[in-house]
């Protein structure tokens, strides 16, 4: 049965979430608020509730840390995440990955289709599913349609790890986890990952572990 907090409006159920301060605990796969998808965002939240939820994601995504952060890894069911990423890796990997620096962006009601059929497979891991990376294949560039947090429209194209970034984070608010589009002969530690898979792609351990690359 839902608790009382449960069935309260939105707008309460993130007042209470914020009044214990940030960074906010991060759900853990098996809850079922990972699964159910998303309320498209249309003013449930104040001006002023938005923008402290929102700073109240991006603190969390830092501390954590990582490079995107969705409303139901908080526990609250609206369509709206956050990305940024320094990209602090190797020239080599940056290269083969197409990972460049991304500034702290808002994603609203965000959804994304392929441009293309090229796909990329790499390692992915995700703060829900700590510990563990599995690698994923996913469209290489896509567009990304939605608004931000002033409720201006986003129109964009992605390609290259920012690509994959803003795929992770909106799969979030329709109920995926990138697990369900993994190939799981790859799963591995993170440990693992860091001792075996280190290289600018997963070509070895798709060797090694016996998977295909696109």
């Amino acid at each position: 049965m839902a608790s009382p907090s449960d069935r309260a409006p939105l707008a309460e159920r993130v007042e209470e979430l914020l009044a214990s301060g940030s960074p906010l605990p991060i759900v853990a796969a098996g809850d079922p608020v990972l699964r159910r998808g998303t309320e498209r965002y249309d003013g449930q939240l104040a001006p002023a509730l938005l923008a402290r939820f929102v700073e109240a994601l991006r603190v969390t995504m830092h501390a954590a840390p990582g490079v995107g952060l969705a409303a139901p890894q908080v526990g609250v069911p609206l369509r709206i995440a956050v990305i940024e990423d320094p990209a602090p890796v190797p020239q080599e990997v940056a290269v083969a990955r197409g990972r460049v620096p991304q500034p702290f962006r808002v994603l609203v009601n965000p959804v994304y289709e392929p441009v293309g059929a090229v796909r990329a497979a790499f390692f992915e891991g995700c703060l829900s599913v700590p510990g563990w990376q599995a690698v994923v294949a996913r469209a290489a560039s896509v567009r990304l349609t939605g608004a931000d947090e002033h409720g201006h429209p986003v129109d964009e194209v992605f390609t290259g790890w920012p690509a994959r970034i803003v795929q992770h984070e909106t799969d979030h608010l329709d109920g995926t986890l990138y697990l369900d589009r993994a190939e799981l002969r790859s799963l591995s530690s993170n440990e693992e990952v860091a001792r075996r898979w280190t290289g600018p792609t997963p070509a070895t351990a798709a060797e090694a572990l016996g998977f295909d690359l696109p």
